[in-house]
Order: C-alpha cells, then structure tokens, then sequence
C-alpha cells in the first residue's frame, strides 16, 4: 500500500482548537465522566485537553500498537490493558479518546472492552466512522492526517501540482 494522495497537516494550534471542540461536543452530552481512557500515543494528547475541560482528573491509557511503519497498518497488540475497575459495567461512565479512527480496527478492540463507554475521536474516516460516538472533523479514507508531533517545517508543494498529468 502506498501513501495515501491527499495530505491533511494539522498545526499545534488547529490540533489545539480541534481537541477544543470536541470536549465542548462532549460537554453537551450531559455526562459525569469517571474517568477519560486514551489510546496511546495518540489519545494522550487530545485527553489532556479534553480532561483539562471537562474537569476529568482519572486518566487511564490502554497501549495498542497499531501502525508499525507510516504506510500500513500492521497486526494489533495490546501492550497494556485498562484497568480492571474501570471496566466494570462494561466500561459505562467512562470516556474513551483517541486521536483519529481511520479503519477503526483499533477502536473496534477498545470498544470490545468497553462496550457501554462513549468513544470520541478528534477525526474520523469513513471506515472507523461506525465504532466511534462523537467526533470533529471527517476525512476521506484516502487523506493522511500529518499531525503536529510527526511534523517539522518543510515546503509543501502546491495541491495543483500534485494534480497534473
């Protein structure tokens, strides 16, 4: 599988407003959240904002390692599982987050422990779209989101020229 065409990079600052706006879209839904579970790695950075908002202080991570390279998605393993507490009930009360769900592999595991948890994602692809609850901003499946702390300051060329012929 090669590169998807369609790049998507996402500043500190949009990442920021875009982590915002999901825990506004979560403060709506009315809940006491007991506790924000993130998907490593990248959950942590979206449930520190998201915690910070709603006032969440138990933060919890469950560890999958999904993308082996930056190509493909390879085998999933669970490096560290959620604690067991935070299971009871199905995991209901508890908040998961994650960064993107992009064939929602990843999450379809979490939600398997967890399935009375409310999943929320910063993007969403058609794929993943299903497993998920609550999300910002969709993306097509073929756009590959360059996030803030994968990124460092190059040119980019013009879309126009990746569109000739």
């Amino acid at each position: 599988m090669s590169l998807p065409e369609k790049a998507f990079p996402v500043s500190w600052d949009q990442f920021h407003r875009d982590a915002r706006a999901l825990a506004w879209r979560l403060a709506g839904i009315n809940v006491e959240w007991k506790a924000i579970v993130c998907i490593t790695r990248g959950g942590l950075v979206p449930a520190a904002v998201i915690s910070r908002e709603l006032g969440v202080r138990l933060i919890e991570t469950v560890c999958i390692a999904s993308y082996h390279d930056y190509t493909e998605q390879g085998e999933l393993k669970v490096l560290k599982e959620i604690t067991p507490s935070l299971l009871e009930n199905e995991g209901a009360g508890v908040l998961i987050v994650d960064d993107l769900t992009d064939t929602g592999k990843t999450a379809a595991i979490v939600r398997a422990m967890m399935p009375k948890a409310h999943f929320a994602a910063i993007y969403a692809k058609p794929k993943g779209r299903p497993m998920i609850d609550t999300f910002v901003t969709e993306v097509s499946q073929d756009t590959w989101i360059y996030f803030p702390w994968d990124m460092g300051f190059t040119y980019q060329k013009p879309i126009s020229e990746d569109h000739r012929g």
